[in-house]
C-alpha cells in the first residue's frame, strides 16, 4: 500500500494494491514523509473505502479511540440491520460521539422527545442503539446518557438511506406522535405503548408514510368490506377519517379507502 497523504500522525491517506483510495488508521502511519511504500500491513488497525472527502479533514481532529469504536459499532449495524450502510457512518457517528462525551463534561444534558416513537417506528436501529452504548462504555469508559440510544439510531437510520435523507426520519417520529394524540382524543384513551398491537400499528403507520409520500398507494379493491367496517364501527371510522384528513390538511397527501378501511382496522385493534 502506498501512503500519500498525512492526515495527522496515526492516519493517513493511502493508495490499495487496486488503486483505490482508502483513509487507513495505525499507529505511527502518518509519520513517515510522504509518499511512501506501506509494507507491513500489519501496522494497519482499520481502513475506510469511498470516504467522502469532507470527512478526510475531520479525521485529524476526532480522538482515534473513538473513531476506532464508531466503527466497530458501524460494522455490528450492519451485520444485525443485514444492509450496506453509508460509508461514512463511522466518521458522523464519531464526530456526534466526541461531541457528546463534551457535552457530559461541560455538564450539558439534552433530550429526544421522540425517543418513544423512534423506537417504535425503528426497533432494530434502536435495539442496535442500545447495544452500541454498551460498547461505548466498555471501549472508552465514559457511560452516555440513555438520550443518546435515540441519537444513534437516528443516525443509523439514515446511514440505511443511501442520501441520508434525515429529514423524512424525523418526519416519521413527528407524525407518529400526533396520529397517537389525535386517537387518543377521539376515543378518549391512553395507548399502551408498550403493546404489540402498538407496536404493529406504529409499523403499518411507517410503512403507510412511505407509501402516501411517494405516491403508491394500496388499491385492493375492497369497498364492501370497508363500507361493512365503517356500518359496524361508525366511532372507529370518525377517529380513521381525522386522521386521514390531518395527513391531507397537514401533509398534502391524499389517503383512499383502501388505505383508510387498513388504517380503520390498525385503530380497532389498539382499541381492543
Amino acid at each position: 500500500m502506498k501512503i500519500i497523504k498525512k492526515i495527522n500522525t496515526n492516519a493517513a491517506l493511502g493508495v490499495d494494491s487496486q488503486g483505490n483510495e482508502v483513509v487507513v488508521l495505525g499507529k505511527g502511519i502518518g509519520f513517515p514523509p510522504v509518499p511512501y511504500e506501506l509494507k507491513d500491513l500489519s501496522r494497519v488497525q482499520r481502513t475506510f473505502y469511498n470516504v467522502n472527502p469532507q470527512y478526510i479533514g475531520a479525521v485529524a481532529s476526532l480522538p482515534q479511540d473513538i473513531l476506532q469504536v464508531s466503527a466497530e459499532i458501524a460494522e455490528l449495524a450492519e451485520i444485525e440491520l443485514d444492509c450496506e450502510l453509508n460509508t461514512n457512518l463511522p466518521f458522523v457517528l464519531a464526530d456526534h460521539l466526541n461531541f457528546a462525551v463534551q457535552r457530559i463534561r461541560q455538564g450539558i444534558v439534552l433530550t429526544m422527545p421522540l425517543a418513544r416513537d423512534v423506537e417504535h417506528l425503528y426497533p432494530k436501529e434502536f435495539a442496535v442503539a442500545k447495544k452500541a452504548l454498551e460498547i461505548f462504555y466498555r471501549q472508552i469508559g465514559q457511560r452516555l446518557p440513555e438520550g443518546e440510544v435515540t441519537s444513534i439510531a437516528l443516525h443509523l437510520i439514515v446511514a440505511e438511506v443511501e442520501n441520508g435523507d434525515f429529514h423524512s426520519v424525523m418526519m416519521s417520529a413527528k407524525i407518529l406522535g400526533e396520529v397517537d394524540d389525535i386517537i387518543e382524543e377521539e376515543l378518549h384513551l391512553h395507548l399502551d405503548q408498550e403493546s404489540f398491537q402498538y407496536s404493529r400499528f406504529s409499523m403499518h403507520l411507517r410503512f403507510l408514510i412511505e407509501r402516501l409520500s411517494s405516491g403508491k398507494q394500496l388499491d385492493n379493491n375492497m369497498d364492501a368490506i370497508y363500507h361493512q367496517l365503517i356500518s359496524e364501527y361508525p366511532d372507529i371510522y370518525r377517529c380513521a377519517r381525522k386522521v386521514v384528513d390531518y395527513f391531507s390538511t397537514q401533509w398534502g397527501w391524499k389517503c383512499n379507502d383502501n388505505e383508510t378501511m387498513y388504517l380503520m382496522l390498525h385503530i380497532h385493534r389498539l382499541r381492543s
